[in-house]
């Protein structure tokens, strides 16, 4: 069976360009130039047993926070931008990290947003798996590997965060 996801993924990375890296030399990626507006944010960081972990997420989102696995694409609940306002927040600890006014439809499968919800809710990390040069996007809080980041994004920033669904939950904007 992981043969089968390991050969579906190859083939969807092949034909779907838009969900990689373009091949552009050294990705320089920079803070967005925007206002960025004032979220509360939960600094303490959290850090949990591999037990911890397993009892508190689901398996696929243990494989994808802790091991850095994916999702297959357009599987996910969020990979079409919702028709309500809201914050995204980190399934593993609750962390604010991305909000529905940055995220638009990439057509690549899963949740892209041009910029994170404050300067401080994702880290990155360079990410030399799968034979690739990639930004790993990471949660500031708990460490749980979120997704990548792309220099292939809109305006204004130019970025696309390529994010797993299975790893965020939106939380409405209350009216």
């Amino acid at each position: 069976m992981k043969a089968l996801f390991n050969l579906f993924y190859v083939t969807m990375y092949i034909l779907c360009p838009g969900c990689s890296d373009r091949p552009s030399g050294q990705v320089v990626l920079t803070e967005p130039n925007r206002q960025v507006e004032r979220v509360p944010m939960e600094t303490k960081k959290i850090e949990l047993t591999d037990q911890q972990w397993k009892e508190r997420l689901t398996s696929e989102q243990y494989n994808i926070l802790r091991e850095k696995g994916t999702e297959r694409p357009f599987t996910g609940l969020y990979y079409l931008k919702p028709d309500k306002d809201g914050n995204y927040v980190c399934s593993g600890c609750g962390n604010i990290i991305f909000s529905t006014k940055d995220q638009f439809n990439s057509h690549c499968g899963w949740p892209s947003f041009t910029a994170p919800a404050a300067a401080n809710s994702v880290k990155q990390r360079r990410d030399t798996s799968h034979g690739m040069i990639r930004t790993e996007i990471i949660c500031s809080r708990c460490g749980g590997h979120l997704g990548h980041v792309f220099n292939d994004g809109p305006a204004p920033t130019g970025l696309r965060y390529c994010i797993n669904s299975a790893v965020i939950d939106l939380k409405p904007k209350e009216k």
